[in-house]
Formats: structure tokens, C-alpha cells, sequence
């Protein structure tokens, strides 16, 4: 390596530990961005070698070849062979692989060695490989693939110095490869290098008998049982489903009531006027809303990071590929539509590890129909009114929220699989393919790091966007002004009082008045602020507990009637309101986050509008239908 600083690019497949090796060489030491035109995280370190010398290290997303499709796969490549703007060719690279898996981590192995670039061969997980009875002779290997071999332990720290002093020195290795002939096709390459990682890991990684089956494996004989697997499967989600909502209640209050504090000392430190309220309502009111669930964002990628760190997570999408491969999907898509049921932003997010750009749209076009936890609040104040019940725990409840839930995901995967045929067959069969790491105890490190960095995105990308929107909602529902103090007079007198009033012939089929509509607008700023807009149209007082409010809401919406006496919030009407919620894309951040996940405005446009009309129509319908009957 050179005087100046030199660059080494950890590559690998994923779940291979290079997030873990990353963390140990560099400490705290780190940089975290976003790839020009793409939200592919970009992480980048520095680290010292035994002999001072000053390394900054790269770690790629993983990939399995330099052939992939997905984003992820296509920045690695384009780093490793000199094709992206922003990165030079590395100095170096460090290949880690899991060593217990030797036979599939060595065909990226020789594609990488293939690039003539000084390399180093990081096998990973030799705690594991022991364990599973698998004789490894590094020096052997080293010796066959011609490059230099280090074992370690990322997760416990073992083997980091001997890497870092590998890399002063890295074997060189012969200029063509050994293992391919000129005037090969790609066919016959891949032939080859299948051969030679045979012959290799016959002398170098010795299995043990068959007898000797790995404890993953009988493992996996329950949880990929074809029956015991999905039960096991359908059992995990309910538990993890379950704990979200059970345990992020605490945290929730706990925010509400800072939002509330805020909001009084605020309102009492200063002269009342439009200043006030823009503070206390635009502001701390409208990103308030969003933050409050924050607890269970942050809970379910804790639970996410658990079970990927553990292994049953690659498990689920095996179990889940044939299932969603009937809609045009497959398992791959699993966890990006999991993660949507909190938030669909990192959903989306989650997405670019698909290989096909066609599944990819799909799944982000479906998304947004999981479900998330900013319909609670609607749900909460609705169902309970539709049952004529208080709110409570009681079962019918339970019912209709699950109901509710699987309405939405059953209309997603029915909605992908036409349009999984309307964008017709991918130009090559794409064929699903996943690492099923061994089973391992949870990396804690890892799993709170990826909380932190994914709690901040979600902060940053919602927070941020909700600010704006929450300014621009508080304006409309501010001016013009009205001389009367009641706050309906008022929102009637406002901006967006006018247009509830325009547009009350579009909801009127749905069931509902113009003052439902303008609540409806409001809440396409973030759909949680439904219940605070139709607590204002309805002159409800907010109280200390959001139960509370939704509890006095829902007793003025029972005495609520048109003009000519007929009650407003019928069966059918509330049936078509629900409706609405389930499938209305009413989250403006995510849109912005489709367009630039998808390069296209196009496509978040024609989403929401789309989404949008799908709403109506079923509202619509549903009312048309209900009100018969009722």
C-alpha cells in the first residue's frame, strides 16, 4: 500500500458479519451518508494499523455477485470495478465470508479475485465453523486461491489485529486466474469456478461426517416444516405484533404528555396571538404527532434487528417466497411490507435489496396498504363507535382491528399481483436467493446501532416534511380570520373551511358532511390528525388523556345528524370511513420518499392518486351498499 491514505472496501453476501467487522475496526470512528441519487446508506471509517498507518476502510452493501440488479448489488459493483463517480477504485479489498458456509461465499470470492485488485480474505464466523465440527486450514486456502487468509471473530473481537496487519502486506496473487481458460463462454466460467471452490474446500474446509448433522440444521427441520414452519411463523408475528402495541403505550404517554407541557409553557411564556398558535399547534402540535409513535418505530426494528440477528428472519422471507411468488412477488419482499406496518417509509426503504426493478415498484406501489401506526388513532376513535361500545380491550373490538389489518394486506398482495402482470416478465428468470445464516445469539451492538440510525431517518425524513406541511395546514385553518370565537365559526371562515365546504358533494356519496371532509384534508398531512381536526369541527375540548378526548368525540358524533334529522355516523357511513383510512395514501413524507426511491415523481404521483381513487370508490361503495341495509 502507498505512503498517502489508502481506501479498503469491505465486500461480501449478506449476513456475513462485514457490518460487525466494520464496527470493530473503526470504533466510534465513522461516517454515514446517502450514494448521490439513491438512499443506500454509505458507511465509511478510519482505522489505525499495528504500524500507525491510517486506513480508511468502505463497507459496500452486500451482494452475491457483481452481475446483481437490485441497488444495493449495482453500487458495490460499480465501486469494486471502478464505475462510480463518487468512490475511486479501492487500494484494497477485504472479502469477508462466513466460514461455516466456505462453498457459497467463495464464487463472489474468485469474481473478486478476478478484478486484480490486492485482496484479503476475511473468514468470518470461525467460532461457528468449529462448532459445526468443519476443519478449516487457512494457510491451505491461502495457498489455492493465492491471496492472503485471516480467521477471525468480528462479533468477540478475535482475529481484528491479525487483519489489520494482513493488510500492510497482502499476497499478491497471479495475474490470470488459474481456474478459467481463454476463450470461455460465461456458462463455462461459472462452471469453472464452481469446480475449483469444490476442489478447494475438499482439502481446505473439511466437513464432518454426515452423522454429524449442525445443530441450524435440526433447527430448521421445525421452523421450515412445511407445517410446524408457518404455524411457528404465524405465531412469532402475532407475539411481535402484540408486544408492539403492549409495550410502546408507556413511551407514548410519556411523549404526549412532554408535547403537552410544551405546549402550555410555551402558551404561557408568551403574548397570545398567531406567533402562539403557529408554536403550539402548527408546530410542536403537528410534529407531535408524528413523534409520538417514534416508541413504536423504535420497538419494532428492535424486534426486526432481533430476529435478523439471530438468523430467523432470513427464515420467514424462505417460508414467505412461496406464499407472495403467487402474487408476483417473493420473499424478498417479506420484510420491506413487515416493516410497513409501522412506518412505510423505511419499508420502502427496505425494498432496494430486491433484485428485480419490476418487484421492487410493486412492493413500494403496495406498501403504503400495510396497515401502519398512524391509523390507530382513527381506528381507535371509529371501531368503538361502530360496535356502540366504550373503548376497551373487549373482543368484537379485537375483531374489527384485526379485520382491519388484513383488509388492507389481502387487498396489497391481490393489487400486486395485476400489476405484477401488467409490467409483464423481468428481462431474465429472477430466481430468489438467501443466505440462511447459522443460528447465533443476538449481536447487541449491532441491533442498537441499526435502532439508532434507523429511529434518526425516521426523525429526520417524517419530522422534518410534517413541519413544513404542519405550517402550511396551520395557515390554511388560520386565515382568513374570523371576528367570532368559535372555533368552528372560525375553521368554517378559513381557508380550508372554504374548500370542506367546495368539496362536500365529493364526500357527500361517502356518507359524510363538509366538516368530515375538511378533517379528511387536514389529515393528508399525516393521518393521525384526524381525531385533533374533528375534535376542533366538533367543538370538543382536548383533554389531559387522548382517551379522554376520543371518548367526548365520539359522544358528540353519536348526536351528530344532517339537516333533516338523520343521524350522521351510521353503521354504513362509518364502514366507509374506515375504508377510506385503510386505503387512502394520507402520508404526503411517504410520497416524497417513493420518488426518490424510485428516481421518478411519476410513480409517487400516480400512487397517490391512485390510491386516492381506490379509497373513494370502495368508501363509496361500501355507503351505497350499507345504507340499504341500515
Amino acid at each position: 500500500m502507498s505512503d498517502a491514505m489508502d481506501t479498503v472496501a469491505l465486500a461480501g453476501n449478506p449476513n456475513v458479519g462485514k457490518t460487525t467487522l466494520f464496527n470493530a475496526l473503526t470504533g466510534g470512528n465513522q461516517k454515514v451518508g446517502n450514494y448521490s441519487g439513491v438512499t443506500i446508506e454509505k458507511k465509511s471509517g478510519e482505522f489505525f494499523t499495528p504500524h500507525g498507518r491510517k486506513v480508511r476502510v468502505l463497507d459496500l452493501p452486500g451482494c452475491y455477485g457483481l452481475g446483481g440488479e437490485s441497488p444495493d448489488q449495482q453500487i458495490a459493483a460499480r465501486i469494486l470495478t471502478g464505475r462510480e463517480a463518487e468512490e475511486p477504485v479501492p487500494d484494497l479489498i477485504v472479502n469477508v465470508v462466513d466460514a461455516s458456509a466456505l462453498e457459497r461465499h467463495l464464487m463472489l470470492t474468485l469474481e473478486l479475485i478476478e478484478l486484480g485488485h490486492p485482496m484479503v480474505l476475511a473468514l468470518n464466523m470461525i467460532d461457528i465453523a468449529e462448532r459445526h465440527g468443519i476443519r478449516l486450514d487457512p494457510a491451505l486456502l491461502s495457498e489455492q486461491l493465492g491471496i492472503a487468509v485471516v480467521p477471525l471473530q468480528a462479533n468477540g473481537g478475535k482475529g481484528i489485529i491479525g487483519l489489520k496487519q494482513s493488510l500492510r502486506h497482502p499476497l499478491p496473487h497471479a495475474a490470470s486466474a488459474v481456474w478459467l481458460q481463454a476463450g470461455m463462454s460465461e456458462e463455462e466460467k461459472h462452471l469453472a469456478r464452481v469446480k475449483y471452490i469444490q476442489d478447494t474446500c475438499a482439502i481446505a474446509a473439511r466437513r464432518p461426517d454426515a452423522a454429524q448433522v449442525a445443530m441450524s440444521d435440526r433447527i430448521d427441520q421445525v421452523l421450515l416444516h412445511p407445517f410446524f414452519g408457518w404455524l411457528i411463523l404465524l405465531v412469532t408475528m402475532f407475539v411481535l405484533f402484540w408486544t408492539i402495541f403492549r409495550f410502546s403505550e408507556t413511551p407514548m404517554g410519556w411523549l404526549e404528555a412532554g408535547q403537552e407541557w410544551l405546549q402550555a409553557w410555551v402558551s404561557t411564556s408568551m403574548a397570545a396571538g398567531d406567533l402562539n398558535d403557529l408554536l403550539t399547534q402548527g408546530i410542536i402540535g403537528g410534529v407531535g404527532s408524528v413523534l409520538v409513535f417514534l416508541p413504536q418505530i423504535v420497538l419494532l426494528f428492535f424486534l426486526i434487528g432481533l430476529l435478523e440477528s439471530s438468523g430467523y428472519m432470513a427464515r420467514a422471507a424462505f417460508l414467505m417466497d412461496g406464499f407472495m411468488s403467487r402474487v408476483g412477488l417473493s420473499g424478498k419482499s417479506f420484510l420491506p411490507l413487515l416493516s410497513s406496518y409501522a412506518c412505510a417509509i423505511p419499508g420502502i426503504m427496505a425494498t432496494r435489496t430486491i433484485d428485480s426493478a419490476k418487484e421492487r415498484l410493486v412492493t413500494i406501489f403496495v406498501a403504503p396498504w400495510m396497515s401502519c401506526s398512524a391509523r390507530l388513532p382513527v381506528y381507535l376513535l371509529l371501531v368503538p363507535l361502530l360496535l356502540h361500545e366504550p373503548e376497551g380491550g373487549s373482543t368484537r373490538q379485537a375483531l374489527v382491528m384485526t379485520a382491519l389489518y388484513a383488509v388492507g394486506t389481502l387487498t396489497a398482495f391481490l393489487v400486486a399481483k395485476v400489476l405484477r402482470k401488467q409490467l409483464g416478465p423481468d428481462p431474465q428468470k429472477q430466481h430468489f436467493m438467501i443466505e440462511l445464516p447459522p443460528y447465533h445469539k443476538p449481536q447487541w451492538s449491532y441491533i442498537f446501532r441499526h435502532v439508532t440510525d434507523r429511529a434518526w431517518a425516521f426523525v429526520k425524513n417524517a419530522g422534518t416534511i410534517i413541519l413544513a406541511i404542519s405550517i402550511i395546514l396551520w395557515a390554511l385553518q388560520t386565515y382568513p380570520k374570523s371576528t367570532s370565537s368559535d372555533p368552528a365559526e372560525q375553521l368554517a371562515h378559513s381557508a380550508m373551511g372554504r374548500i370542506s365546504q367546495a368539496i362536500e358533494p365529493l364526500f357527500r356519496p361517502l356518507g359524510h358532511d363538509g366538516k368530515t371532509g375538511a378533517a379528511i384534508l387536514t389529515s393528508f398531512a399525516a393521518r393521525e390528525v384526524f381525531v385533533s381536526s374533528m375534535a376542533i369541527v366538533h367543538h370538543v375540548e382536548e383533554a389531559e388523556e387522548e382517551s379522554e378526548t376520543r371518548s367526548s368525540l365520539r359522544e358528540n358524533l353519536q348526536r351528530s345528524s344532517w339537516p333533516d334529522g338523520r343521524p350522521m355516523f351510521t353503521t354504513a357511513s362509518l364502514i366507509s370511513l374506515l375504508l377510506f383510512y385503510i386505503y387512502a395514501l394520507q402520508c404526503l413524507p411517504t410520497s416524497a420518499v417513493v420518488a426518490r426511491e424510485t428516481g421518478s415523481w411519476k410513480w409517487a404521483v400516480g400512487q397517490f392518486l391512485f390510491m386516492t381513487a381506490f379509497a373513494w370508490v370502495a368508501a363509496c361503495v361500501a355507503y351505497q351498499i350499507g345504507s340499504h341495509f341500515s
